[in-house]
């Protein structure tokens, strides 16, 4: 028998829906409830009305209304992303775990060219965030902006300076030629910070020359064209299987915090709760990555375009030690920050690091016991 009913339906957000059906083939409220799967519902005959629905059309627009007022629930933010990098991990493994999604935010991610392209999208409203680097946040504010630092994820660039294997210490590397990815840039500074440390005047004494990508520094390594060179993984790995040296380690001996969250503090004032769901996500999604290697395999595989195992295995063994559980932001021991930015901007000494921070977000998810319930039991 054919009939007409009326369905109210409850969806998964809690919303109410009602539409007008016509079953050819069963009219049983049984049939209804088989077909429109995952709700809760109540079914009676109601008259005839002059346009006939087909039940699967009725129950696509439900379901399209429940997806529509699920998506006008959350708040759309907009981060960026300043390389297509394992270090930009965690919030690809936000978005695509639906961390994001359940902290209330649809988050945007977008690509951008470095720190600089980003803090002016920041300041121009296009940005809810950015990992925008420390000494570039102490330059705009310096010129009157408003970034802030609300946590950072890695503590220490991941930089490496290999050399050839009759070069033992740093200090052998008096008169001879670096390659860096360009003349003023992270490794370049880094690395000539480090060359002091062990009484080397790196202005004079080296050769630096600029080489782009890590693949080109390596093969001009390998090929004696220099004598060392800046690499991160998986250059670094490769070298040292052919018996290069690693004769300085960034990570180890300089602190160069990275890969951070940097919002305005305007955005703070004006949507504080916002700025904490956001944090909350990123939070989240570090210890999601920690504990679910498979998955984060998988979100880095889909972002970075490989499938080389080796690679993908061991940017996770790196990352998952470098990712800071509680990432608040660094103030302490940031000489080296302060030497980079004081090179263009002196005035930077009469700043201290708590005044480009914003360390609240983290310490009350630290204090209320939010990051300890993440990793208890795991």
């Amino acid at each position: 028998m054919s009939g007409y009913f009326s369905v109210s339906l409850r969806s998964a957000e809690g919303s109410n829906f009602r539409a007008e059906l016509y079953a050819e083939r069963d009219s049983s409220p049984e049939f209804i409830r088989s077909t429109v799967e995952g709700t809760q519902n109540d079914i009676r005959p109601v008259r005839r009305v002059h346009f006939v629905s087909t039940l699967f059309f009725a129950a696509l627009v439900l379901l399209t209304h429940a997806s529509e007022s699920r998506a006008q629930q959350l708040k759309k933010v907009t981060w960026a992303m300043t390389s297509v990098s394992a270090a930009m991990w965690i919030p690809w493994i936000a978005k695509e775990a639906k961390i994001y999604e359940k902290n209330g935010l649809d988050v945007e991610i977008v690509l951008l060219r470095g720190s600089g392209q980003s803090s002016q999208a920041l300041l121009g409203g296009s940005l809810f965030a950015a990992p925008v680097a420390l000494p570039q946040v102490m330059l705009a504010n310096l010129n009157g902006a408003d970034l802030v630092n609300v946590a950072h994820t890695i503590a220490a660039a991941n930089s490496k300076l290999l050399a050839n294997p009759a070069i033992k210490r740093p200090e052998d590397l008096r008169g001879k030629k670096i390659a860096t990815s360009s003349i003023g840039s992270l490794g370049d500074f880094l690395f000539r910070y480090a060359l002091r440390k062990y009484g080397l005047n790196p202005d004079r004494e080296i050769t630096w020359l600029s080489i782009g990508t890590n693949a080109e520094r390596l093969q001009a390594l390998l090929n004696g064209q220099i004598d060392a060179a800046d690499v991160t993984y998986p250059a670094d790995v490769q070298a040292k299987r052919k018996g290069y040296r690693v004769i300085i380690d960034a990570r180890k001996e300089i602190v160069f915090p990275t890969t951070s969250v940097v919002t305005r503090r305007k955005i703070i004032k004006e949507d504080r709760d916002t700025v904490m769901r956001f944090i909350r996500s990123h939070v989240e999604g570090i210890a999601f990555h920690k504990q679910n290697k498979e998955f984060a395999l998988k979100v880095l595989t889909k972002y970075v375009r490989t499938t080389d195992k080796e690679f993908l295995e061991g940017s996770y063994e790196i990352f998952k030690q470098d990712f800071i559980a509680a990432p608040y932001p660094i103030t302490k021991g940031l000489e080296p920050t302060f030497d980079y930015v004081a090179q263009t901007r002196p005035d930077i000494r009469n700043h201290k690091p708590e005044e480009f921070v914003d360390a609240s977000f983290i310490s009350e998810l630290d204090k209320s016991g939010f990051i300890k319930k993440l990793y208890e039991g795991k």
